[in-house]
């Protein structure tokens, strides 16, 4: 049977993290920055006829990972990570009270992905993109088949992410912002907050780019 992609946007938590649901064989949904809101998300995934196959994270600020682990305990699925996040994403300094709490390590935690690997589940196959500037280990997902970028933290509409967190660098940022300039200007661009845009849009109106 062929099927064709298909993704939602999901704003949760205090913060209004976009946690994407992709899919293309309803059976192995990735699930994105699964940042709070475990039972909206789930919701979701039920009233669509969802199973997951995959979590990823973008990035690993609570905001972008706090239901992580009760989408686990439903679907015990690889969670993939960056392992320069990897190494504060389950810290006790990772947290903001009363907000968010910091987030138990799971076990199904995958850390060996790395720049220009490709992650495939379901039907559905990323090119990772190690973009640090806003984290260490910050990454974009570019399904370049479906012509979608899914960029965290690492570009918004009209703005960035900020690089004032620890781990942060502008200049690491930059070189990031470099490489997503060399995609197709009609790349859909899924953003960890905030509008979608396009890569083209982007670099006629984004400051930073």
């Amino acid at each position: 049977m062929l099927f064709a992609m298909k993704y939602d946007v999901l704003p949760v938590g205090a913060f209004d993290v976009n946690c994407c649901i992709l899919w293309d064989d309803p059976a192995q949904a990735w699930v994105i920055d699964p940042g709070a809101d475990s039972g909206e998300i789930l919701e979701f995934l039920d009233t669509r006829g969802l199973q997951v196959g995959v979590v990823v994270l973008t990035h690993g600020h609570f905001d972008h990972i706090s239901a992580l682990n009760e989408i686990l305990a439903v679907y015990p699925v690889p969670v993939y990570l960056h392992p320069e996040d990897a190494v504060f994403a389950f810290s006790s300094m990772n947290a903001m009270p009363p907000y968010y709490s910091s987030t138990a390590r799971p076990a199904t935690l995958m850390t060996g992905k790395k720049d220009e690997d490709t992650l495939a589940c379901g039907g559905l196959a990323a090119k990772i993109l190690h973009t640090p500037g806003h984290t260490p280990g910050g990454w974009c997902l570019y399904f370049e088949k479906d012509n979608v970028l899914v960029a965290g933290d690492t570009l918004f509409a009209g703005s960035v992410g900020r690089t004032d967190f620890p781990g942060g660098s502008m200049k690491k940022l930059e070189a990031s912002l470099q490489k997503l300039k060399e995609l197709p200007d009609n790349t859909r661009v899924i953003c960890g907050h905030g509008p979608l845009t396009t890569i083209g849009a982007e670099k006629r109106s984004n400051p930073y780019l």
